[in-house]
């Protein structure tokens, strides 16, 4: 049904009012060739494109948006396209974690300014996917998110490969001296087939699988190759769609409520998904409305992954990859795997509810979607953890650890950040055994900056030569999606900023505690407060630009790392004046 009329779009401030400033405005648009009957009166949609040559996944965008407009002018749209930041995973550095702020910043600030009615967010890669959720979620414009889609399945010699899963699992069998170089660079030529995301459940594919649930994309699209037709008339379903919710006024605010998020949460944990969808789904609920949904927190978090079983037998928890999933049924038949634990009557982008969406959706392949009765384990594959050691919270993805070692107690071996380790960890005199606990400090927001994702320590070489291929890992940082292993991550608060991890020495015992959601360090009050005592703050990483103004706003990690003054706790930003 529709809501807005023409005379109250809110470009008409811009084209459709008789005066001077308005004359410049249909001018200029005149002067890249448009005409009245393309534009006047008509819904003026947003393309936000994140492509570049140095952000692999999104290498299809171009023909992407162009796909988009077509869809825009199917429906009585104005397309235009806006091109924003892209966060390449594997090519920005530090990490694009630092910059996801930045880019949600200008995506808020490109709808905002610009006459636009309506936007389509074009994203996939890992912090892409927030950064223009909490972008379009703080202007609330009508916005719809079209996922990247993940690549084609790697092959080397008759064997499948996963981005990142197999990169972590080859690369300790090469530092172990089990395969050769000439070997390794043919899974080098084998892995990344296609344009598009990785094809396990990292971080890319579990942050598509939310925004699905979360409402903010079509139904059943998260999931579709990058390269497959099907992604291709999604573009064009997009374009026309994001025309019909602009008339119907359907916004953000009206899709990502609190039980929108929490049907978002409840697929990340059904999922095996990634660690780092608990940061980016705080985040973006922290922008929401008037900030009453900020309630999202690390104790909801864990309380949904308790009662959700893991169904996706999808890596690096389980066997396959997103091709599998899709053909398999994808989302929808996920979904509709566990009705009773989602929110059915949350409204979506499609217009429809959660309940119309999966109606009649199937799983064609159970081993890929996993049968209610037949969990991968009985619970979600995230775990929040407390403890002296993190008294604000950490993360462990328990489901793609080995099962011996999320009950365990040994003694630390300290690096007291990633060039230390580096250093020594392949040192054969490193006092570590298979028992130890690897600790690494100075890896969170302020410490690395940005929290890259160096979590999944490496194993040190004497071990993997004993055939050690997992190991308890401690860290402040954040890992890949893609990675595996007992790793402790996103220690709160970190320990540039004195958290107990700071105070962490050689020696010291750590047990982990997976069942009980317990992480203990056993050293007495007394003790750590002379540690303490003793500690000295380092002097911040950046004093000048951008880096500055993130070290100076940046929140913990268990606050969802936006900057405090962006929540929406705030209040509204008012609409531009135009004179």
């Amino acid at each position: 049904m529709k809501k807005k009329t023409p005379e109250t779009l809110r470009s008409h401030r811009w084209f459709g009012v008789d005066d001077k400033r308005a004359f410049g405005h249909r001018s200029r648009i005149k002067q890249m060739g448009f005409g009245d009957e393309d534009y006047a009166g008509k819904p003026v949609i947003g393309i936000i494109n994140t492509w570049s040559d140095m952000n692999t996944c999104h290498s299809h965008f171009r023909d992407r948006a162009n796909e988009v407009k077509r869809g825009v002018w199917q429906s009585g749209g104005f397309p235009v396209e806006m091109p924003a930041m892209s966060l390449g995973e594997q090519m920005m550095k530090p990490t694009t974690m630092l910059y996801r702020n930045l880019l949600a910043m200008e995506t808020e600030e490109l709808i905002r300014s610009n006459p636009v009615d309506g936007v389509v967010l074009l994203g996939g890669c890992d912090k892409t996917v927030p950064a223009l959720l909490m972008g379009a979620a703080s202007a609330d414009v009508p916005a719809i998110f079209l996922p990247a889609g993940p690549m084609l399945s790697g092959h080397w010699r008759g064997q499948t490969l996963g981005s990142g899963s197999d990169t972590w699992k080859y690369w300790d069998e090469r530092r172990a001296g089990n395969i050769s170089k000439a070997t390794w660079m043919e899974m080098e030529n084998g892995i990344a087939r296609s344009a598009g995301t990785c094809m396990t459940m990292g971080t890319a594919a579990t942050l598509a699988a939310a925004a699905e649930g979360l409402g903010m994309i079509l139904p059943g699209a998260s999931s579709i190759p990058s390269v497959d037709a099907s992604h291709a008339r999604l573009a064009t379903d997009c374009g026309r769609r994001i025309v019909d919710m602009v008339w119907e006024d359907l916004k953000p605010s009206d899709i990502m409520t609190t039980e929108a998020f929490e049907n978002a949460v409840t697929l990340a944990m059904c999922l095996g998904g990634s660690t780092n969808s608990i940061i980016h789904l705080i985040a973006m609920a922290r922008r929401v409305g008037d900030g009453s949904v900020a309630k999202l927190d690390l104790d909801r978090f864990d309380a949904l992954s308790r009662r959700t079983p893991l169904l996706g037998n999808l890596r690096p928890s389980g066997k396959y990859l997103m091709e599998d999933f899709y053909y398999a049924g994808g989302i929808r038949a996920l979904m509709n795997r566990i009705p009773d634990l989602l929110n059915l009557d949350c409204i979506t982008v499609s217009g429809k509810t959660v309940r119309e969406n999966i109606e009649g959706a199937q799983s064609y392949k159970d081993d890929v979607i996993l049968p209610r009765d037949q969990p991968l384990q009985a619970e979600g594959g995230l775990a929040v953890l407390r403890g002296n050691l993190c008294p604000d919270g950490a993360v462990i993805k328990h489901s793609a650890a080995e099962p011996h070692l999320r009950q365990h107690r040994g003694r630390a071996v300290v690096f007291e950040n990633i060039k230390d380790m580096d250093a020594r960890i392949d040192d054969p005199d490193l006092p570590v055994t298979k028992d130890s606990i690897l600790v690494m400090k100075n890896g969170g927001p302020l410490g690395g900056p940005g929290m890259p994702e160096w979590g999944q320590l490496p194993i040190p070489k004497k071990l993997l030569k004993e055939g050690v291929r997992d190991m308890v890992r401690i860290s402040d940082s954040r890992m890949s999606g893609t990675s595996y292993g007992a790793c402790v991550l996103h220690v709160a608060p970190e320990s540039f900023v004195g958290g107990p991890l700071a105070f962490v020495q050689d020696g010291d015992e750590i047990e982990l505690d997976v069942a009980n959601r317990k992480l203990t360090l056993h050293v007495s009050d007394a003790e750590l407060a002379k540690r303490r005592a003793a500690w000295k703050k380092p002097e911040p990483y950046y004093v000048r630009g951008y880096g500055q103004m993130f070290t100076q706003n940046v929140q913990q990690a268990n606050e969802g790392c936006d900057f405090e003054f962006l929540a929406a706790k705030h209040g509204p930003t008012p609409e531009p004046e135009i004179h």
